[in-house]
């Protein structure tokens, strides 16, 4: 019987955590559907990193109807990835935001060009970009360029640009690029403009929580956003293995795509979570980026005032 009562004892000193605390619920709502962009987490919950860390999250995905801010604002979800520039629109309005973990250290935009033009020569010409937002830089460029680009919104895919409707379109080096190459587009240094090779090295994804939640629950925040490191380190570690859990997602979610597709994804978003000077996974917020990225979105009048880097920076 006492060895009973220690088993039960031994048991429930695990259920509290690896941390010493009991277990925490957080959901975990990426910006996106299920693909390789957020293969880090899904790592985490499947490797249990998680669970060792004591938090239990649950990830989910946003809908049609809810999207992943949508969803922080009615407290659904409790955490959300979002592009710097996002971020920094949001606490433009006065939307408190906490970066709890950077995973992008370099920008993955491009301007693809049809017929093999130079996109800083198309003035005036169409460009798609996505109806939900990511283009701040781009139409920054467009206005200091004097390209005066006319926006064309699309949801999700590259079908408006291959059918010849738009005269460029912008793009994720991780995602539409692709897509353009396995739909036989020719892309080269002349028609593909990159964001990250002209002075607009701006970071993109990263892990972010509501000020009020955060200072409610700091340890569990730290666990949460130690945990997800751990599962982008071994994603990088175990790239075949992690596309087999991607897949899993994608697949229960009935994403339209394939694992060449998110093999590409994966390879791309890992190359862009290296920085390039120090050639390290540093997972921070770079002061630098932050005050590139304000900076310009205010002078092209984006942003009503500069965002300032400790506005953003968990403490």
């Amino acid at each position: 019987m006492k060895t009973l009562r220690m088993l039960a004892m031994g048991l429930l000193l695990m259920s509290i955590g690896a941390w010493g605390q009991k277990t925490e619920k957080i959901v975990f709502t990426p910006q996106w559907t299920a693909q390789a962009q957020f293969a880090g987490y899904y790592v985490a919950q499947e490797k249990g990193f998680y669970r060792e860390a004591g938090v239990n999250v649950d990830i989910v995905h946003p809908s049609v109807t809810q999207s992943a801010m949508s969803r922080m604002f009615n407290k659904t979800s409790q955490a959300t990835t979002l592009q710097l520039c996002q971020a920094l629109e949001l606490a433009d309005v006065g939307v408190e935001l906490v970066n709890i973990l950077q995973t992008s250290m370099n920008n993955a935009m491009v301007i693809v060009s049809a017929r093999g033009k130079d996109p800083l020569t198309q003035k005036g010409e169409r460009v798609g970009v996505w109806s939900v937002g990511f283009g701040q830089l781009a139409i920054c460029m467009s206005i200091k360029d004097g390209l005066d680009y006319q926006w064309v919104r699309f949801a999700q895919n590259v079908n408006l640009f291959v059918s010849g409707a738009l005269d460029a379109t912008l793009a994720m080096s991780y995602n539409e690029y692709y897509q353009l190459v396995q739909a036989g587009m020719e892309l080269t240094e002349k028609n593909v403009y990159r964001f990250c090779d002209h002075g607009y090295n701006v970071q993109e994804d990263g892990l972010y929580v509501t000020l009020d939640y955060y200072r409610k629950h700091k340890t569990a925040m730290h666990h949460f956003a130690q945990a997800s490191r751990k599962g982008w380190e071994w994603a990088s570690a175990h790239p075949e293995e992690t596309l087999d859990i991607v897949m899993k997602y994608v697949q229960r979610d009935h994403i339209g795509t394939n694992r060449t597709m998110q093999r590409l994804m994966l390879k791309e978003v890992l190359r862009l979570q290296v920085d390039r000077e120090s050639k390290k996974r540093e997972f921070r917020l770079r002061p630098d980026m932050v005050q590139l990225a304000s900076r310009l979105m205010k002078e092209n009048g984006m942003l009503q005032r500069e965002v300032k880097y400790d506005e953003l920076i968990a403490r």
